[in-house]
């Protein structure tokens, strides 16, 4: 085993840190956005219906304002459930801008956009889940009210950054270079 092996590596141990790391950056930069995935999917199953919040906003309420009308509750149901749709894709796409960015400083419209275009995509699909669900209804609308929830998002990420100035670049090859 003298001879040199020219297909192995001289230095496996080194190799292996520094795959090491960028799997430990790239999970710490995309895990919270897949984690947001998974909790959305949740959202568009049979358990968080329109009845489903609906019977749980009625009896929340009930418990305060004993004489409150139904047509009120189910306007009151309505509104929390848009609100919700805007909501949940604003923080999926701060979630995604942050994973494209990958520590990186500043903000390029080259990340919002794909950040955007995920979200948005996503969107489609949950609603495209929802035609399955038996008692979901896909709608459109509420995929353009998810998009425009990311679209905000972009915009409130942007004047956040501006307002905080620069930062120190974070971004994995920047942190393993020699100074």
């Amino acid at each position: 085993m003298s001879e040199i092996e020219p297909w192995r590596n001289p230095r496996p141990v080194a190799q292996s840190v520094i795959l090491n790391r960028l799997a430990s950056a790239w999970l710490r930069n995309w895990l919270p956005a897949i984690l947001w995935a998974a909790v959305i999917w949740t959202f568009s199953t049979k358990y968080f219906s329109a009845e489903q919040s609906g019977s749980i906003l009625s009896a929340v309420a009930h418990r305060f304002f004993p004489s409150i009308a139904a047509e009120t509750l189910n306007l009151l149901n309505h509104y929390i459930r848009k609100t919700a749709h805007f909501a949940e894709y604003f923080v999926f796409c701060l979630l995604l801008f942050r994973a494209v960015r990958g520590g990186r400083k500043g903000w390029r419209w080259t990340w919002a956009l794909t950040a955007f275009a995920i979200a948005a995509g996503y969107s489609a699909l949950d609603e495209f889940h929802q035609s399955f669900v038996p008692v979901r209804t896909a709608s459109p609308y509420d995929s353009l009210l998810d998009s425009a929830g990311a679209f905000v998002s972009m915009f409130v990420s942007r004047l956040w950054i501006r307002l905080r100035g620069p930062q120190e670049d974070v971004s994995p090859s920047r942190a393993a270079a020699p100074r």
